[in-house]
């Protein structure tokens, strides 16, 4: 049902339609590499700013941008408050002594010659299970952030592995939002569309643990000594009681993610049970507790590197994360409210003349959407729409449109620092972009089956490998809900 309250404008000219993400890329451009400053936020509200008055020549009014942009942000609150309590997640974790003892134990147990490809093994496997890419990388990920800082490994390389791993699992567990939401957009089976996957997904992990056991081992080798380990050791035996009760946090919240309980009550039960075993074990008071889950986790070990690793954490630790994702996620809805992403989509599409573009299209869209919207589901939900009809007229598989999107949207959004996934991937690993070093968004490349997937799928369309055709039924079918439509 059409939604009446909403003026029927016309699609923008595609010169209308680019002028405000043309815009907003070269402010942003000139923010980050000629000022030196990674701080987008500013430069994506004047995005929004002249989003808004193209839409305003359109005919659109005010309310209307408004309720485009929050209607996106609206979608996107539960990742927002998602990402504040992984905030006071980290406070009380490290208050506690959970990831304390879970570094402990991964410089006992992991060898550094293969930490990278056990960092990444890791955190797949995880994230496999409970279907999270989110709840991974803020709990095993940050654990092995402190591991790999240890062991001498660059925290872009640690931070690469853990996103490469996370967001496999995210991709192909069937407890995964991204992968319902995908084949219910383009009406495909979601087991269906696992398997389909696999042709990409397979190789792109292989070659990035190809990659990282050789790399783990020469960075290991020329990284600190054991005489560094095993005062990272000491200093955490020291500083912390250790126990299994150390590690009840995280196992319930695993848990709990198991058997689907919502992310943010579960991640909630985590940051209680962290509270309470700071108080019960390390000597913390209440207040102690509430102050570490909204201003992070203090200590003194008279190691540099370990406080520097120990000192984070709290919901003020996420204050530039959220705001960056509140102005990318309103600019992106007034982009799709405007109908200038619309526009540029059904632009391509009149210019595709067969499934190599179309495939090809599909997968690159969804990675534009990424970029320019800030919010993974859109970068799904838009092409999804705007492409189905064209793979059914060309006669191939839905399930090729639904393995574009999910390699375009859920593997590329952990590599846009102001898309969801890439600002919670820098809020709960600490990567911090500071004086002109962009040094730790060396994560973005490094984390190479993020990339590596979307690759081989382009590679596919071009060869014609993989291109399963529609089943003549289901080709039936769809002709005839478009004549119902």
């Amino acid at each position: 049902m059409k939604d009446h309250s909403i003026p029927e404008i016309p699609v923008p000219s595609l010169p209308l339609a680019l002028t405000p993400i043309v815009l907003t890329i070269a402010l942003l451009g000139v923010q980050i590499f000629y000022y030196d400053d990674f701080t987008p936020h500013i430069p994506l509200a004047i995005g929004f700013g002249i989003t808004a008055v193209v839409g305003w020549l359109q005919g659109y009014r005010w309310k209307d941008i408004e309720a485009g942009a929050f209607k996106v942000l609206h979608v996107a609150m539960p990742s927002i408050a998602t990402l504040i309590i992984v905030g006071m997640l980290v406070g009380t974790w490290l208050a506690s002594g959970t990831v304390p003892m879970l570094i402990y134990l991964g410089l006992e147990l992991i060898d550094p010659s293969w930490f990278l490809a056990a960092a990444m093994l890791m955190c797949a496997m995880v994230s496999l299970s409970i279907g999270s890419s989110w709840t991974t990388v803020g709990t095993v990920g940050l654990a092995l952030i402190g591991i790999g800082d240890a062991f001498g490994v660059p925290i872009y390389w640690t931070a690469g592995a853990v996103v490469s791993g996370a967001f496999f699992g995210d991709k192909v567990s069937p407890l995964s939002d991204t992968t319902n939401l995908t084949p219910a957009v383009t009406e495909t089976n979601i087991f269906d569309h696992i398997r389909y996957m696999m042709p990409t997904t397979v190789p792109a992990m292989l070659i990035a643990l190809a990659i990282y056991w050789l790399v783990g081992g020469a960075e290991a080798g020329v990284g600190d000594s054991l005489e560094r380990i095993d005062l990272i050791q000491r200093g955490l035996a020291d500083s912390f009681a250790m126990g299994v009760w150390q590690l009840l946090p995280l196992v319930v919240v695993i848990g709990l993610a198991f058997f689907k309980v919502a992310p943010i009550p579960a991640l909630f039960t985590g940051v209680m049970l962290g509270g309470g075993v700071a108080i019960l074990t390390q000597g913390a008071s209440l207040h102690d507790a509430l102050t570490f889950a909204h201003s992070g986790f203090a200590i003194e070990t008279g190691t540099e590197t370990l406080d520097s690793l120990l000192n984070r954490g709290g919901v003020t630790s996420m204050t530039w994360v959220v705001t960056l994702m509140m102005f990318a996620l309103a600019y992106g809805g007034a982009l799709e409210r405007t109908r200038c992403l619309e526009a540029i989509v059904g632009t391509i599409m009149k210019r595709l003349r067969g499934f190599r573009g179309l495939q090809t299209s599909a997968i690159l869209t969804s990675i534009a959407t990424n970029v320019v919207s800030g919010d993974v589901y859109l970068s799904i939900a838009l092409p999804g729409r705007m492409y189905k009809p064209a793979y059914d007229q060309m006669g191939y598989s839905r399930l090729n449109l639904a393995r574009a999107i999910e390699e375009g949207g859920t593997l590329v959004s952990p590599l846009v620092p102001w898309n969801a996934g890439g600002a919670f991937v820098m809020g709960a690993l600490g990567l911090t972009v500071t004086a002109g070093d962009f040094s730790q968004l060396l994560y973005i490349p490094l984390a190479f089956a993020c990339w590596l997937s979307p690759l081989i799928g382009i590679l596919y369309a071009q060869l014609g490998w993989f291109s399963r055709r529609a089943e003549p039924e289901a080709s039936a079918d769809a002709a005839v809900a478009e004549d119902r439509a």
